[in-house]
């Protein structure tokens, strides 16, 4: 999704009503699966990015959206990113986000539907500069801990390797790989 330095501004409440998907098919995933599962329900698309829309709030809450997420990492460093996230935003007037989860080749799974456990989950940011686009990935361990985040900081080809997702297949092919093979600390202020 692309985010708006004015969607940032959006004062839209949260609703905390998670439900099924309307456009989802196959098993319907229901709250009740997490219910003592030991998981969050973590947002890969923070509702506090979606505040600019209601129906945008509302649909930030589809359990499509959601993956059972370890609870220290949701309330904590991917919490932090996701604030930074909307800081690049404000400081660079749009920032283009791809998140997602990681999945094992035998994942753990939880309740009644077996929602499958995430291994890892991924976020990839990309920005206009002044000579093209900067790009970062991070890739976080669905577990607790509490580091920098540039310690999960890593090469957009590196989140694609991972998650096996093309994500800037629209830029031009030679600034596609120059963009996506280099990241700078610097660039996105994690030193």
């Amino acid at each position: 999704y692309q985010l708006t330095k004015a969607e940032t501004l959006g004062e839209v409440s949260r609703t905390n009503t998670f439900f099924a998907d309307p456009q989802a098919h196959g098993v319907v995933i229901s709250t009740a699966d997490y219910k003592n599962s030991g998981y969050d329900r973590g947002h890969m698309a923070p509702a506090a990015d979606m505040k600019w829309s209601s129906q945008a709030m509302k649909e930030s809450f589809y359990l499509s959206n959601i993956c059972p997420q370890n609870h220290n990492l949701n309330a904590g460093d991917w919490r932090e990113l996701e604030e930074r996230v909307r800081l690049y935003a404000q400081w660079y007037d749009e920032v283009f986000v791809v998140c997602g989860p990681i999945v094992s080749e035998n994942p753990q799974t939880i309740g009644r539907n077996e929602i499958v456990v995430p291994e890892s989950f991924f976020k990839v940011l990309l920005k206009k500069s002044d000579i093209g686009y900067d790009a970062i990935g991070f890739v976080f361990k669905n577990q607790a801990g509490n580091k920098s985040l540039s310690s999960y900081a890593v090469s957009v080809d590196s989140a694609e390797k991972l998650s096996g997702i093309d994500f800037f297949g629209f830029l031009p092919d030679t600034m596609e790989e120059t963009t996506e093979a280099n990241y700078s600390l610097n660039t996105w202020s994690l030193q």
